[in-house]
């Protein structure tokens, strides 16, 4: 067969369009263009994608070409028919000529071998630098296509050119089965798709370099890898998560901040586990090798005796200067939990550009560095990645890079995941993965380029999945030929990537060994010289704080920081409620808000009492009209999980929202409200990320109910309650709990008072379990306007909410302030024979079965604030009761929950021995509750009986009876 047979030119354009009629909708083309379409696609329209039986599609041999003639191109053009001629129209239904349908069937064979390189490519890419991967059969040769038996010099059309068979298919190759492989055609948007496509095959995906840069990655791949075999020999077995093997991230983060800075990127938040994380710290963000040997050293351990963090969690930030622009770089401090620093890195941008005003999010970028196994196996890497496209908390993209070290401490890939690729999981996202072999530092430098050009121009996600080695355990003093003997067998024969660099850079002229000799030279000294200017002064390292934004707030003790004013004058009051009560002309609202809405203004007026609701508006109303901004989240938070909120109205004929708190004042704080998606830790990470750049706003996590916390423990115990005394950062996140025993079940009554106390040490947060309305009001107020940020965590009420014992005068709001402790007001000290503490909605149980029995010798005291305390005010409180009066530590939970255990171990040693101390509580529980309302009811009216049981007799005998449930 001769090449002339197939040497041939087809109007492109319009074969493909009708193709594209006969995918839609076949009866839009004629019969014989059905019957064509048809024998090409033969098992379906995806066939001719590159996704059908590719067996069926070769043995159809295509039929030599006839009648036409050779132009000086050398591309056989058929004579000219009324298809090729005539304008596109829905009444085109010439049928094909025999000539054209051979022509076209070849085009489309070659078409779907294109198609199948760019959806199939990355599958048969060279990633893997340990050539352990399992290789499928390659299925994209030109037998798979029917084209094996086509003169390779046949020219075929492809894209806007016409090109040798070889040519296409040796161009395929190198952009798509080389060191790189891409998924990008699942992308919905075809704008997305062309621009990828355009730059990948217009460059072959390869990066043109001029000698400075590739002298430049050779001097980070030095840096890197002098550094780790400075610290292997300089401190023999210490912990240090050693990057080696995947060295290229290096050199890959110093070119995406190059790309970022000229694309108008002016910050980068950066999160990331332990692996790698020193060497970013002193070749990224520029830290002092000197800081990182004084941690290796550990000279002062006197200074951190409880407290503090290993050296490879410690975060940093620094102002670089690229290409005479500045772009300041953060490095997040992070705990050993790897992935849960995503949503904190996300919140922390989301803050930042708010800052910046920042509307179209592209001048502050996040970066999430990631671990292979980690990165699939952690479903807050899913809960994080879903947020990306929400209006709460989009970013405008995030570049995300995995340092893909084929393994998960001693868990091989093959048991890690069900998938091919660690990076599936985005596959949620429909965004861009590069998968790239990280011993290609000029690929790495090329899809680095990519991700930050897209992510800039889509504001979407894009993934590079660097393919490397873990040269090491899973720390130094790991022994993974233990399990891995057959990797690491390929592991120890393998050289650097820095040598395979120098290697390619001295074989193309571009370098001589002896000038990668003194690079290397020049780096063993750098380092050599930190350490004995370590050892010589006593460096110590210092982790920088309560700059910037923070400058003017405090940590440290409750009582170093005085208390605040957080009343606001009645008329004020007054005059905000009639604001944030008044709807726009001709908003139609259902006759419940209309109700509650009247109840709110005349509670401003102080005509009805303030309701949790009302008072709960009138603080955020008031920090408004002062400046402040206030975000608000939760899986209900626009209307409250049980109706009491209402911050965002919709119309009941058209369903247009309108938010009466963003109309408090021409010039007021933002506040932002949204209903999150069903996340608690990817949705709380954020918040609290969010709170680490807001110290002046009031930022607000609202749970459906509080146990659901549960899911975002982590968040709770690794970076709330611990990250002033781990990293000497501050938070002043407010997280709302829903919290008490109604009858609801185990899930739905306690929010876990007792985890929140143990944590509590150090005056590191506030833990709260209010009973007025006013206590929330000067309780958020407090949190803004008082220089001393700590996390708040209140054990929010339900019943409570509309409860008339719950609320307050407009007088408690105008004139009053947050009570920690709030005394018996009723029965005096000197006829009390018991004195019953609580906190909570307990507190109105036992009123109620006071005034039942009629007694007026038990004193109930509310401990509003159970943490921290101050020990001085409880002895206040309790210094008129006679010594030896019973005191009564009372609580809904059961004995093993709640606040008993940390009531137990703090009270006595502030109170001292005279006032004996005892609980009344539910029996001890594996369950928080029970699942029965009747039972529920039994179990509450047996404990506050209780709690008024034998008052007189000795405490002794009265501790007989304390678990009234059983």
């Amino acid at each position: 067969m001769s090449s002339r047979d197939y040497d041939f030119g087809v109007n492109q354009a319009l074969v493909e369009e009708l193709h594209l009629r006969y995918r839609e909708n076949p009866a839009a083309v004629s019969e014989r263009w059905r019957e064509f379409f048809a024998q090409l696609e033969p098992t379906g329209p995806a066939a001719a994608a590159g996704f059908g039986d590719a067996s069926s599609m070769a043995a159809a041999e295509p039929a030599p070409i006839g009648g036409g003639s050779t132009g000086s191109s050398g591309v056989f053009s058929l004579p000219p028919t009324a298809e090729q001629v005539m304008p596109i129209s829905p009444l085109t239904t010439l049928p094909p000529s025999a000539d054209m349908q051979a022509a076209v069937a070849l085009q489309a064979r070659v078409s779907a071998m294109v198609n199948a390189y760019r959806v199939r490519g990355h599958i048969f890419a060279d990633l893997d630098p340990l050539g352990l991967s399992e290789q499928p059969r390659f299925d994209l040769s030109l037998e798979t296509f029917g084209l094996h038996r086509v003169d390779p010099a046949t020219t075929f059309h492809y894209g806007n050119q016409s090109l040798p068979l070889a040519e296409i298919v040796a161009r395929l190759k190198e952009t798509y089965c080389r060191t790189i492989g891409v998924e990008f055609t699942f992308i919905d948007d075809p704008e997305e798709r062309r621009w990828l496509q355009h730059r990948m095959e217009d460059s072959r995906n390869h990066l043109e370099m001029s000698r400075e840069t590739q002298l430049r990655i050779l001097k980070k791949l030095t840096d890197t890898e002098t550094l780790e075999r400075f610290l292997g020999s300089a401190f023999l077995g210490a912990k240090r998560f050693s990057v080696e093997g995947g060295e290229s991230i290096i050199p890959m983060l110093e070119l995406i901040l190059d790309r970022a800075a000229p694309q108008g990127v002016e910050e980068i938040v950066i999160g990331m586990a332990h692996r790698g994380r020193l060497n970013v710290l002193i070749n990224i963000l520029e830290l002092p090798a000197e800081d990182i040997l004084a941690a290796f050293e550990d000279a002062h351990p006197d200074k951190y005796l409880g407290s503090g963090d290993v050296k490879y969690h410690l975060g940093h930030s620094t102002d670089r200067t690229i290409e005479g622009r500045n772009i300041h770089l953060t490095l997040c401090f992070n705990p050993s939990h790897l992935e849960f620093i995503n949503p904190v890195v996300e919140g922390r941008v989301r803050a930042k550009q708010d800052r910046r005003g920042d509307e179209a999010r592209s001048r502050v970028m996040p970066l999430l560095i990631h671990g292979d196994a980690a990165f699939i196996g952690q479903g807050v890497v899913a809960e994080t990645l879903n947020l990306a496209g929400l209006d709460a908390y989009s970013t405008g993209g995030t570049v995300h890079v995995v340092i893909n070290n084929q393994i998960g401490f001693t868990t091989p890939y093959e048991q890690a995941r069900s998938t091919r690729y660690c990076t599936d999981i985005t596959r949620l996202l429909r965004c861009p993965v590069f998968h790239v072999n990280g011993e290609d530092p000029e690929a790495v430098a090329h899809v680095a380029q990519l991700a930050v050009q897209y992510r800039q121009r889509f504001g979407k996600d894009v993934v590079v999945d660097l393919y490397c080695y873990r040269r090491h355990g899973h720390n130094e003093g790991d022994e993974p030929r233990f399990t891995q003997p057959v990797m690491y067998k390929r592991i120890d024969k393998k050289r650097t990537v820095r040598e395979h660099y120098v290697e390619r850079l001295v074989a193309n002229g571009k370098l001589t060994r002896e000038e990668a000799e003194s690079i290397a030279e020049e780096s063993r000294a750098h380092y050599q010289r930190a350490l004995e200017q370590v050892r010589e002064t006593q460096h110590e390292l210092q982790t920088s704080s309560f700059g910037g934004v923070w400058s003017g707030y405090k940590g440290g003790d409750d009582l170093d920081c005085p208390d605040v004013a957080t009343n606001v004058p009645a008329a004020e009051l007054t005059r905000l409620m009639d604001r944030v009560t008044a709807l726009p002309k001709g908003f139609s609202t259902l006759r419940q808000i209309n109700a509650v809405y009247k109840h709110r203004r005349q509670a401003g007026r102080g005509e009805a009492p303030i309701d949790w609701g009302s008072a709960e508006a009138l603080a955020f109303a008031t920090l408004l009209a002062e400046g402040t901004n206030i975000r608000m989240t939760g899986q209900d938070a626009e209307r409250g999980t049980f109706s009491h909120r209402h911050s965002v109205l919709y119309d009941a004929k058209t369903g247009e929202a309108y938010t009466p708190l963003s109309h408090v004042a021409d010039t007021q704080g933002k506040f932002q409200v949204y209903n999150s998606c069903l996340s608690e830790a990817g949705v709380l990470g954020f918040e609290y990320g969010y709170s680490l750049d807001s110290p002046d706003a009031l930022v607000v996590w609202e749970a459906q109910f509080g146990d659901f916390a549960n899911s975002a423990q982590v968040l709770i115990d690794q970076f709330i309650s611990s990250s002033e005394d781990k990293w000497n950062r501050l938070s002043g996140l407010v997280m709302l709990l829903p919290h008490g025993f109604e009858g609801q079940g185990p899930e739905h009554s306690s929010a876990r008072l007792e985890r929140y106390l143990a944590l509590c040490a150090e005056d590191n947060m506030v833990v709260a379990n209010l009973t007025t309305a006013a206590q929330i009001f000067h309780a958020l107020r407090r949190q803004v306007l008082r220089k001393w940020r700590k996390p708040l965590v209140v054990m929010s009420p339900k019943s409570l909410l509309r409860s008339p014992k719950a609320a307050s005068s407009l007088d408690d709001l105008a004139k009053g302030s947050f009570l920690r402790i709030i005394p018996e007001r009723e029965v005096p000290a000197a006829k009390a024979k018991r004195v019953l503490i609580c906190s909570g909605k307990v507190y109105y149980d036992l009123v109620d079965e006071r005034r039942e029995q009629g007694r007026d010798d038990v004193a109930i005291v509310r401990l509003e604030q159970l943490y921290p305390m101050r020990p001085q005010e409880l002895r206040d409180v309790f210094a008129p009761y006679a010594d030896g009066t019973d005191v009564v530590w009372v609580q809904e939970e059961p004995f093993n929950s709640g606040g008993w255990y940390f009531i137990n171990a703090h009270l006595p040693a502030i109170l001292g021995r005279r006032l004996p101390l005892r609980a009344v509580s539910r029996s001890p529980s594996a369950s928080p509750a029970t699942g029965s309302k009747e039972a529920h009811k039994i179990e509450q009216q047996r404990l506050v009986q209780q709690a008024f049981a034998q008052v007189g007799a000795e405490p002794r005998a009265a501790q007989r009876a304390s678990w009234p449930a059983e």
